[in-house]
């Protein structure tokens, strides 16, 4: 199927107020939800409806619940997301972060206890529109693990996003890296096993700790896991953020001591910086265009799988398409769509009308 943009809005709005959401919280997960698909993340998409109906329905994700500022001093902000909708609470947070960046050029903010915050590259795209940068750091709790250690055989972690994010200047678009720190996102794999792909070679581990391209050994029991990124680096990488995001945010780390209720739950701490607290802009500018000209400009390799880019350009060469042709759902997920609407009282009908 591919559905217009303004009308997988308009699904994923009426089903989140269908399930108790305020019309503007509605509005706030739907525009969150649709970026993440026109950005070419449909594994942070709409897709995720029925996990998130799941989760209020278990009671682990509590509607209309806003980000509670809990202690501040200084630059160092704390929030507590109360398992409010993680798009909402993690842009409330951020909004506040980037007020007090504004005055003081450097912010700590940590947030702890959100449920699912959903793309990261979104936080980090509120901070380019406000001329700042930011470094997130994000580990996932209440949650099974799915992600294996470096030469481990089974798995003991999650998939513990990071995300950077630099403004542009007058000729070098916003640099936007965003990835989680396993090989691939559970919910990419979950995208896999809707359409019947496999998923890449490389990247999974059967329940017996052997290579397997197969994704439902991820939602199966007993379980597979997802190997890290870059091997031991990778690791290293999402051991920090259970250390930065879990740890240092008081909202705990994916050690079993801790629950494992079914739902997700993110914590994340955020560095923001106003680079003209630091140095001057034109220079800075300067300086970002010739390196990332220096770097576009390197031959390509005799093996490359697609052209040189900046992170960034990816979701923004999806959003020009996806925008123009529509947005590929899967007849799997929009089943699964359609079974999320009946389950908060919308028959199919008023969503098959709505396209």
């Amino acid at each position: 199927m591919i559905i217009n943009s303004q009308i997988l809005h308009k699904v994923i709005s009426k089903i989140v107020s269908a399930a108790g959401s305020s019309a503007d919280e509605a509005s706030i997960v739907a525009d969150h939800l649709l970026r993440a698909n026109l950005t070419g993340h449909d594994s942070h998409g709409a897709g995720m409806l029925p996990t998130y109906l799941r989760s209020i329905k278990n009671g682990l994700l509590k509607p209309n619940t806003a980000a509670k500022l809990i202690s501040e001093n200084g630059s160092i902000m704390v929030f507590d997301g109360q398992r409010g909708y993680g798009q909402r609470v993690a842009r409330e947070a951020m909004d506040q972060a980037i007020l007090r960046c504004q005055e003081t050029g450097l912010v700590l903010m940590a947030l702890r206890n959100a449920h699912h915050i959903g793309r990261v590259g979104t936080y980090g795209e509120q901070s380019i529109a406000a001329r700042l940068i930011s470094l997130n750091f994000v580990n996932v709790t209440n949650h099974p693990p799915v992600v294996a250690v470096h030469n481990g055989a089974d798995a003991r972690l999650l998939t513990n996003p990071i995300c950077f994010a630099m403004p542009g200047t007058g000729q070098t678009p916003e640099i936007l890296l965003d990835m989680a720190t396993s090989k691939i996102a559970l919910g990419k794999a979950r995208v896999a096993m809707n359409t019947g792909n496999p998923a890449p070679d490389g990247t999974l581990l059967d329940s017996e700790g052997n290579p397997t391209t197969d994704p439902q050994v991820l939602f199966s029991e007993p379980g597979g896991a997802i190997k890290p990124f870059g091997e031991y680096k990778g690791f290293g990488i999402t051991f920090f953020c259970e250390l930065l995001a879990g740890a240092l945010t008081g909202g705990g780390t994916s050690q079993p001591m801790n629950p494992r209720d079914g739902s997700i739950i993110n914590n994340m701490l955020t560095i923001l910086i106003d680079p003209q607290r630091l140095v001057d802009l034109d220079w800075l500018h300067a300086e970002v265009d010739a390196i990332a000209n220096y770097a576009l400009e390197s031959p390509q390799a005799a093996d490359a799988d697609n052209d040189i880019m900046l992170a960034g350009e990816p979701e923004r060469l999806a959003m020009a398409i996806r925008l123009q042709d529509g947005i590929p759902i899967d007849p799997n997920t929009w089943q699964e769509l359609l079974e999320a609407g009946k389950s908060v009282g919308i028959d199919s009908d008023i969503l098959h009308s709505l396209l």
